[in-house]
């Protein structure tokens, strides 16, 4: 089983920019895709973004593309969010998660096998 911790979130002004890391351990963090979500209080978990087992394979939701960067150091049983130019928009709870299998087959939340805690990124205005 995998435990997944995030880190990193915090309070930044509109235009700023945070980085949040999950450190997996528990199982070989090498061999799977993993995913940031996120999930604003009264809204649904949305998808973020996503990364291939060896980070060749990157996706993004429309909204993140061109401020938001994944990557993962498999070395360190880490993946990253580069979270830059934040909106107040991007505020909310953000989770990463780990698919089974080792490409994204999946943007759905119900297709992650297990979950961080989560942190929390707030935007100010």
């Amino acid at each position: 089983q995998v435990q997944l911790v995030e880190s990193g979130g915090g309070l930044v002004q509109a235009g700023g920019s945070l980085r949040l890391s999950c450190a997996a351990s528990g199982r070989t963090f090498s061999n799977y895709a993993m995913g940031w979500f996120r999930q604003a209080p009264g809204k649904k978990r949305e998808f973020v973004t996503a990364i291939s087992w060896n980070g060749d394979r990157a996706y993004y939701t429309d909204s993140v593309k061109g401020r938001f960067t994944i990557s993962r150091d498999n070395a360190k049983n880490t993946v990253y969010l580069e979270m830059n130019n934040l909106k107040p928009e991007d505020t909310a709870v953000y989770y990463c998660a780990t698919q089974n299998t080792p490409v994204v087959t999946t943007i759905d939340p119900t297709g992650f096998a297990s979950w961080g805690q989560g942190t929390q990124v707030t935007v100010s205005s």
